[in-house]
Parts: C-alpha cells; structure tokens; sequence
C-alpha cells in the first residue's frame, strides 16, 4: 500500500484514473469491427503480462474508451443495444487474443442485464449513464472460509449516518480497474441486497491478491468495506427477484461460455502454427513434415470439428436469448434460455480443455519451453472453466429433459 493512496494498492501502485466519456458504438458490426480492433493490439502483449504478471491498467483503459463497455445498453437510453450474439462474438474475440483482459469487463455485462431485468428508470438512467460517460462496473465477488458461495457475512447497517457496508470478499474480477464495486450483502432485515460502493468511498480498499496459476492478470482477489457510506438509490433489494423471470444468468453464463471458447480458439491457432513451423514428424511416420504427419491431420481435424460445434451452440445459445427478450420474459422462456447456454458451457468448456491439452501433444516437446509460453492457455482454461462446474449443466440439462423442470435462478444459469 502507499502512503498516498490507500484504496488500491497493486503491485503497480495504480488505481482508475477518472472517468473519460468514450467513443459511442452504435451498430452490432462496428463493435465487431471495433474488438477486431482491439484484439490485434491486446494480443501482443499477452504472452508477457502473463508471464511478468502485468495488469492491464492502459489496455483497460483502451477498452473503455473504444465504446464497447457500453454497447449493450439500450437504444432507448443511448446505447446501441447490440445483440447477444455479437455480446458473444466479441468476448470471444477479445479473449483469443488475451483471456485475462477480456475477462475483466464480464460482471459490467451481468450487471447491466439485472439492471434491464429489475431496475426502475431512475436506476437506468443514472446507471447506463454512468457507463456510457465511461464509468467502469467490476464485482465483489463471494466470501472466502463459508460454506456456501450464497453465505453472506457483509452487512449493510442504517446508521445515524447513513447506510454503512461492512465486509471482505474475494473473486472480485474487474473490482481494481472499476469506478463502481456491486456486492451482495445482508440489509438490517436479513434480506439479501446488492449493493453500489464508489471506488473512492472512504474504507473501499481493494487488495491485488490474486494468486492463481491462471488469468493471472485479471487481480481478481479482495475487496474490504470498512464501514463504506452508501447512497440508498444505488441497492437493489435482490431478495425480491428470486422468483421474478428474468435473462441476467443466462447473459452472465453467455459470456463465461465465450471466454472459454476464445482461450479454446488461441490454443487451436497457436498449435496449427507451431506445427507448421517447428514440429518435426516422428521417426515411425514415414513423411518430412509434421503437417503430413497422418496421426496429426485427423487430431487437427477433430479439434476444428469440436471447436466449431461448440461455436455454433453457443451463437445459438444466443439467438435464443434474443429470442426470448423480444417479448415479456416467463417462467419457461427464461428456462429455455438457462437451457440453451448451458449446452453451450459444456462444449466450450470441453473444447477448451481439450484443445489446450492437446496443443503439446501435436506440437511436441518444444512447445513446452518457458520462452514460449503457450503453457499459459492450459492454465487459463483450467482456472476459468472452474467458474462454475460443468457437471451442474449436465445436471441441469437432464432434469429438464426427464422431468421438465427449470434450473434455478442465480447468476450461474
């Protein structure tokens, strides 16, 4: 921590500048074009804020001012209300050229689909405002030593004062780069709230202990709240929502499955090059080339096979979502939505494993050097495909099958 600024001390001693109003997107095509963009230029570092463990701070700072941290606000409040498909396509562009960066803005998009779903026009207003002035949303994710990710020992206490938060969670993707920090916490009733602090309220401090072996540019560890102030306008009372219809957990679950294909997508491609350029065929082949190597040409065959089934379920996860929004979400159109993705999650989670593991085995020992690094999308897809365990979408698909019933409503589906 240093002496001059007590709310977010990194390893590189920076915190959000203030926010800029950044470029407006206004078609599905453009923030195609615009992360297309931004990819050529993320995707050369990423080797090397991997390996250095280098936040992202200036390429945050390039996302946000490229307009397409606001491109899913609706027309109706200045945005340009982009499809779910293209909300699909354009994490999995950002993340093939960097997971971990492209990871960063995920809960913002969570969190503006729950404002659509529950949030009065005073909150739209004020918040997809916010957004597209250029104010950045992270997350304080859940606690750490409870027994359940839905425990819950941050509290938000009427006080003479006002509204105080108090509390330390974890998982908190995006929290160190954000102008605003949601959490969940328990209000004076016992009901769970969501709450709004500012990044420099007096007693947020967020800690960059993030140690994972993968994404490790993401920081995404601690945030405390020591009796933070609270504006009143800025809780929403979630404990009404829990039987209320509603598209937050699919979009949410949406863009974790487009991460994973994006991780899936650099592995592919970083393999067929290296193939191409360095691997040697094996002494029992009978061929020069690695690329006539027979064993490697049905292996590469079946990797596309996977990786472009997964794609294609998860675009029409997507559809579906649009589908559904065009009309007034119920009990079962938001099912078949939780449905959809979840598919879409098993095969991106399956061809990211799969693709990430068999990069070295098609392209060899050499592969596995330190100077290059690819041993980083093994990791990536290893810590991210944990998000929430794959084994629940099986679950979930089979119960709705059998018996017809809907999945559960939270932001995991």
């Amino acid at each position: 921590m240093t002496d001059n600024d007590p709310h977010f001390p990194d390893a590189a001693g920076r915190r959000p500048s203030a926010p800029v109003r950044p470029h407006l997107i206004t078609s599905d095509q453009e923030a195609l074009e615009v992360a297309c963009r931004l990819a050529e230029r993320f995707v050369l570092g990423a080797s090397e804020r991997d390996a250095r463990r280098l936040l992202p701070w200036d390429e945050v700072d390039e996302y946000t001012a490229s307009g397409l941290g606001g491109m899913t606000i609706p027309k109706t409040f200045g945005g340009a209300e982009v499809s779910n498909v293209t909300l699909a396509k354009v994490f999995e562009i950002l993340c093939a050229a960097d997971p971990a960066l492209g990871q960063i803005p995920q809960n913002q998009f969570g969190v503006l689909a729950l404002l659509k779903d529950v949030g009065s026009d005073a909150h739209k207003v004020r918040i997809f405002g916010d957004v597209l002035n250029g104010f950045r949303i992270g997350n304080a994710g859940p606690e750490k030593k409870t027994n359940s990710v839905a425990v819950s020992t941050t509290i938000l206490r009427s006080t003479a004062d006002g509204l105080r938060l108090t509390g330390r969670r974890f998982y908190s993707t995006g929290a160190i780069f954000a102008h605003w920090i949601p959490t969940r916490a328990i209000d004076d009733e016992g009901r769970a709230v969501q709450v709004w602090a500012a990044y420099n309220a007096p007693g947020v401090t967020v800690i960059d202990d993030w140690s994972s072996f993968g994404q490790r540019t993401t920081a995404s560890g601690s945030v405390e709240f020591a009796d933070v102030p609270i504006d009143p306008g800025l809780v929403f009372p979630v404990w009404s929502y829990a039987d209320r219809p509603g598209l937050a957990g699919p979009i949410s679950q949406l863009v974790q499955a487009s991460i994973d294909l994006g991780i899936a997508a650099a592995a592919v491609g970083d393999a067929m090059a290296f193939v191409r350029d360095r691997a040697r065929p094996w002494v029992d082949s009978g061929v020069s080339s690695a690329t006539d190597d027979p064993t490697i040409i049905h292996s590469v065959g079946s990797l596309y096979t996977d990786l472009h089934a997964a794609q294609a379920t998860l675009y029409e996860a997507a559809e579906t979502i649009d589908r559904v929004a065009q009309e007034k979400v119920t009990d079962a159109s938001s099912a078949l939505a939780s449905v959809a993705v979840a598919e879409a999650k098993i095969l991106t989670t399956e061809i990211a494993l799969a693709a990430t593991e068999q990069l070295f085995d098609l392209a060899g020992s050499a592969s596995t050097r330190e100077a290059h690094n690819l041993g980083r999308h093994w990791r990536n897809a290893r810590v991210h495909t944990l998000h929430d365990p794959v084994r629940w979408k099986y679950h979930l698909l089979g119960k709705y099958e059998l018996t017809g019933a809907y999945p559960a409503r939270h932001q995991w589906n």
